[in-house]
């Protein structure tokens, strides 16, 4: 892939460019547009963790009238250990999308290097749309939102009838959140609006140009900042990244016929990531996976028993008061999220894939007889995911036939793959004019520096081609390989990768070209190995 160095020349035509992409507007007018006011946070509010600084900033809701209608975004910021050689700031996006960054970045902060941690303040933020910033109103409280999401099944919807539900219920979920907006927010909740929006905070912080680590959804927020203001990337970090291209556009064979998640390959990617947990639960024994049935074949075979008595009906583990109910597509729903930390997060319990083969277990012994209904209803919030989801990416429409698309899933990757078809299904009666400020391309816009993407080759959400295909997507990305399993490198610690990202954010050195490093642990390996 070519890696064109910028002249001065270059550089100023980069930054006109993209002034003329944030404003909207043709040359002709562009020069009479206002920039957009620069928020001074000052730092005083109360965060939750008093290490941390909070703070809220308003910024425009519509950038094509920047000095318009403001919305607020919540802020937080850990100032530099080292503040004598503090170098700026490093924005940091935990992905989802709708993780609130206020929330994500106290409990990732210890896994950030420690170079990363003394030389730069680390800040985050909640996107728009999202946690404490300005949101989208869709109901007057929290009983009339279960009153329409209370008939939903746990999971994702398995025959007719719940099919029905479901996309009757999130067509009418679309319909709820428009009549509400008062503000226009729905219109304007895209990754490009967020990226507008971190571009004023990087003023609003003094710093020149942009420090960024994205992880997992993250990766198109960075993406998208970098090909937006190609001029203003000091450093940027894109952990398990997704493809930018299949997901924002669909081009490609069929590409438009097929919902997002089919097309970047993630349920392929579940489907590898559970073919690789029931290969090494099997072959690590009962005593390091309690699901394990001796060897690969034989623990193959019993997860197939266990699917198939699911769905011959719910069964219940642990007990009164602590019992949760499962059936098939909540069951499996969990497996696939489950699959995401291979092995064990420090402090956080029943992590790992181990804790995986002991829930299953659970599974395989519970009784024939629940003792409580399977839950129903859809989770709390959900508008907050649908106005980033439904924004950014190219869906079927509402007339498509996706029982045949869940189907066409589960013919290629199993049990998991059905899942990722009902997540975006949400948005196929969402309100068009979400899509008004979405960005797809081009992606390969020359940066002021170059861009490090860092990947799992087994990560089970976003596959590794996703982030192979995002590093030759941008015009200066270099690939950083961890040869692992789990979702995200940050989440599935590499101290190796973790190694080549202090160096590449403080002192501006990429790892060589191809260069692969192992993880610290591998799923089921005995922790002093």
């Amino acid at each position: 892939m070519p890696r064109p160095r910028l002249a001065a020349a270059f550089r100023v035509a980069a930054a006109t460019a993209a002034a003329l992409l944030l404003a909207g507007l043709t040359p002709a007018v562009a020069a009479a547009a206002p920039s957009p006011p620069v928020p001074r946070p000052d730092w005083k509010q109360p965060c939750a963790d008093p290490h941390f600084q909070c703070d809220t900033v308003a910024v425009p809701l519509d950038y094509r009238d920047p000095r318009g209608r403001s919305i607020r975004l919540s802020v937080i910021r850990r100032p530099a250990g080292d503040r004598a050689h503090r170098i700026g700031s490093l924005f940091f996006n935990p992905g989802g999308p709708a993780v609130p960054g206020t929330a994500a970045l106290p409990a990732v902060y210890g896994l950030l290097p420690e170079q990363v941690r003394e030389r730069f303040d680390i800040v985050s933020f909640d996107p728009r749309g999202i946690g404490a910033s300005t949101t989208l109103d869709c109901f007057p409280d929290p009983a009339a939102e279960q009153s329409l999401l209370g008939r939903l099944p746990a999971g994702f919807p398995v025959g007719a009838e719940q099919r029905s539900v479901w996309a009757d219920t999130y067509a009418r979920l679309g319909r709820q959140c428009a009549d509400r907006d008062r503000t226009g927010l729905m219109a304007h909740l895209s990754t490009a609006d967020v990226a507008r929006d971190m571009d004023v905070l990087r003023q609003a912080v003094g710093d020149e140009r942009l420090g960024y680590l994205g992880t997992s959804y993250g990766t198109l927020l960075g993406a998208t900042y970098a090909n937006l203001f190609p001029g203003r990337v000091r450093a940027m970090v894109l952990d398990s990244a997704l493809d930018p291209v299949a997901w924002s556009t669909g081009r490609g064979p069929r590409g438009r016929e097929l919902p997002p998640f089919l097309r970047t390959g993630s349920d392929l990617a579940s489907a590898r990531a559970l073919d690789a947990f029931l290969d090494r639960c099997g072959a690590a024994g009962p005593e390091a996976c309690a699901f394990s049935a001796g060897d690969a074949e034989a623990t193959r075979a019993k997860f197939d028993r266990l699917l198939d008595r699911l769905r011959r009906g719910p069964v219940t583990v642990g007990a009164s008061p602590w019992a949760v109910t499962h059936d098939y597509a909540s069951a499996v729903s969990a497996v696939a999220s489950k699959l995401y930390a291979a092995a064990p997060v420090p402090g956080v319990p029943d992590t790992g894939w181990a804790a995986l083969g002991g829930w299953l277990q659970q599974l395989w012994t519970a009784s024939d007889t629940p003792s409580a209904p399977p839950p129903t209803g859809g989770l709390p919030g959900q508008a907050q995911v649908l106005g980033v989801l439904c924004a950014d990416a190219v869906n079927p429409p509402a007339g498509a036939d996706y029982g045949a698309l869940a189907d066409l899933a589960g013919a290629r990757s199993g049990a998991v793959g059905p899942s990722w078809v009902w997540q975006t299904q949400r948005c196929a009666a969402w309100p068009s004019e979400a899509a008004r400020d979405r960005y797809d391309g081009p992606w390969d816009r020359p940066t002021s520096a170059p861009v490090l993407v860092v990947a799992d080759t087994g990560d089970p959400a976003w596959p590794y081609e996703g982030s192979r295909a995002m590093a030759d997507s941008l015009a200066r990305g270099r690939l950083l390989t961890v040869d692992g399993y789990g979702h995200t490198v940050l989440g599935n610690p590499s101290a190796c990768a973790a190694g080549y990202e202090e160096r590449y954010l403080v002192d501006g050195e990429l790892p060589p070209r191809g260069k692969v490093c192992a993880p610290d642990h591998q799923p089921f390996e005995p922790r002093g190995a």
